[in-house]
């Protein structure tokens, strides 16, 4: 067999997945291979121009503590950083990024091209290539084969894509690119189940025809914060974001055409994301609402073309632009590019272990929007996590699988493979039930040893990550172990302040604990000496502040470990346990969870039968 023709790891689709899967295959030593319909539109975003955003800058942190490209590639192409949620708890700020589009897309490429061990190459996959144990390649539509004992498919919305614009349909995987029909028809084949779903991407706008001069201006962060825990030089441009508004007008030529809309019509038949709906949606859901926000969003700094986030939407083109130019500032706007939307097929993700790879067909993994997800970063996630799993099953090595209550990364996969989903599921604060824990200014102490581990990242990056861990631990050590006299402070500079007064000793710790006190006052006060890096300070601030939240967490992480480590032989026909309901027993043989934590969050799976489960283990030990 040729060599050109022969890999260890095969990727499917040049998306934010594909991209993450293929980078860290290969950096772990396999030689692989990326396949992509059109290598020009490799990282391309399909949709918005931004990355991050309220528990998705979770993800991003995540991917790049473990060794990925995501947000070393969005510091290097934002156009504008800003932080959400200032005023609320670490738990839930996030940062956000707008992004130059076209940047992005030629910094991933010429970043892939360089990566040692990695083939790019175009072409359009039609078969998956099997034998009697597990996968063995993937066929080109031209017939050209190439092999390997691990393939990862990230085909994105490509998979039998569908455009809708008004009542009119072509297919397509994104505007102007070819679908893959041959996919589906070979996974079909393979006995996995699959199903449809819909997403939707507003109109790009000409930004000289829009009045920006009445619209509410949305700025960067002053100081902008780099999404890369490795970027140390950060200096980028600020480009402002403008907000609008719908109003009635435009709701009523929206509902007097809704006869044209496919999503009402009943042409489409794929479910939308119930947390992004289309501007129909808005409308028919919430009546009472006089208006709805539109953002409009800058594509880059070598383009005029404007985003409209909020107004997605797939009526007529002349529908679109009839009430586009009811809003406020959009009143004399051109469309450069229509919105629309698109079906697809994806696999139902209850088919995949949490290593992602499927259950039925060793050595086939599946990552992104194939999986039910929406959202670049989701999709970067998934991509990271087969790209390491594909790797590990080469060299015999056990799956790498992050629990719940290590990383918002383990609650998306455990989401997916264990509940699965009907509907395009997007990543929320809210999912993660140890959310305080997972911050995303501490994703690298969650992950970086895992990525050292696994020959993500390099030994000098590793270096410079344990000097900034023994520096925040260090100085967690001694503010806890340091008295604070009140002849020591200068009270002056409290009441000044407003930080309370000392009254009686207390260690530096409690001191810094009180809600407005700051590292800097620590230091403003001699009571501490610069740490000579801002985020260790921040990290130090956030550990003495939320030790009590903390520790609760910790404590439930240790009940929920319990649950985790009681594990469930693989081959157990639930049907046949005494006392389990039919319905539970079901489930169970679908999903085949590993453990009795995860066999705890299937849906239809009660705590009575936990309890069966719990008792079948105890006698399987005392059998043995």
């Amino acid at each position: 067999m040729i060599k050109d023709y022969t890999y260890d790891v095969i990727v499917v689709g040049g998306g934010h997945a594909g991209c993450e899967a293929a980078f860290a295959a290969a950096r772990m030593g396999a030689r692989t291979l990326l396949i992509t319909i059109y290598l020009d539109t490799i990282a391309m975003m399909s949709c918005n121009p931004a990355i991050g955003g309220l528990a998705k800058s979770h993800l991003v942190k995540e991917i790049d503590a473990l060794g990925g490209i995501m947000a070393i590639a969005t510091d290097a192409t934002g156009i504008q950083f800003r932080m959400l949620n200032t005023g609320k708890g670490p738990a839930v700020r996030a940062l956000r990024a707008q992004v130059d589009r076209n940047a992005y897309r030629i910094w991933m490429k010429k970043f892939l091209e360089n990566v040692e061990g990695l083939h790019l190459r175009q072409g359009l996959v039609e078969n998956v290539l099997t034998d009697d144990n597990g996968v063995v390649g993937v066929e080109l539509q031209d017939k050209t084969r190439f092999y390997a004992p691990t393939v990862i498919l990230c085909p994105g919305t490509f998979m039998d894509g569908l455009i809708h614009i008004g009542l009119r349909s072509y297919p397509a995987g994104r505007a102007g690119e070819f679908a893959a029909y041959g996919i589906s028809k070979s996974l079909k084949e393979l006995g996995l189940e699959l199903g449809r779903l819909k997403t939707g991407t507003p109109a790009r706008l000409d930004g000289n025809s829009i009045d920006f001069s009445r619209l509410d201006i949305q700025y960067g962060d002053e100081l902008p914060e780099p999404f890369s825990f490795t970027t140390e030089r950060f200096n980028p441009p600020q480009v402002p974001c403008h907000i609008t508004y719908t109003n009635s007008r435009t709701h009523k030529i929206i509902l007097d055409n809704l006869d044209k809309s496919p999503l009402y019509s009943g042409v489409i038949t794929g479910i939308g994301p119930r947390y992004c709906p289309s501007i129909e949606d808005k409308i028919m859901r919430f009546p009472d609402k006089d208006q709805h926000q539109v953002f409009l969003e800058p594509e880059g700094l070598a383009t005029n073309e404007i985003y409209a986030n909020g107004i997605s939407t797939s009526l007529p083109e002349e529908v679109q632009l009839a009430f586009m130019r009811t809003i406020k500032g959009l009143e004399n706007v051109r469309m450069t590019r229509p919105a629309y939307a698109i079906e697809y097929t994806y696999v139902f993700p209850t088919q995949l272990t949490l290593s992602l790879e499927t259950k039925t067909i060793p050595g086939l993994f599946l990552a992104g929007q194939i999986n039910g997800t929406s959202g670049y970063e989701e999709a970067g996630a998934q991509g990271l996590i087969a790209g390491i799993n594909a790797v590990q099953k080469l060299r015999g090595n056990p799956p790498f699988i992050l629990k719940r209550s290590e990383a918002y990364t383990g609650v998306l996969i455990d989401d997916l493979v264990t509940k699965g989903t009907r509907e395009p599921y997007r990543m929320f604060t809210s999912r993660a039930e140890y959310r305080l824990l997972l911050r995303q200014d501490n994703a690298d102490l969650r992950l970086t040893e895992y990525a050292y581990q696994l020959g993500l990242i390099s030994g000098e990056r590793y270096s410079a990550f344990l000097r900034y861990k023994e520096k925040v631990e260090r100085e967690v050590e001694r503010l806890k172990n340091t008295p604070l006299r009140t002849t020591e402070v200068n009270q002056n500079y409290l009441k000044k302040h407003n930080l309370g007064t000392i009254d009686k000793s207390i260690t530096l710790s409690k001191f810094l604990a009180r809600p407005r006190v700051k590292y800097n006052d620590l230091i403003a006060l001699g009571l501490a000496e610069p740490l000579g890096d801002p985020r260790a300070e921040e990290q130090v601030s956030i550990i003495i502040k939320y030790e009590g939240y903390i520790k609760k967490q910790e404590d439930a992480v240790a009940q929920f470990k319990k649950l985790e480590e009681k594990k469930l032989p693989a081959d157990i026909d639930y049907l046949q346990l005494t006392g389990l309901r039919k319905e539970a027993a079901l489930k169970l043989n679908e999903i085949k969870p590993i453990s009795i934590g995860q066999a705890s969050r299937i849906s239809g799976v009660t705590p009575a039968d936990i309890s069966v489960l719990l008792i079948h283990l105890t006698k399987l030990t005392l059998e043995v």
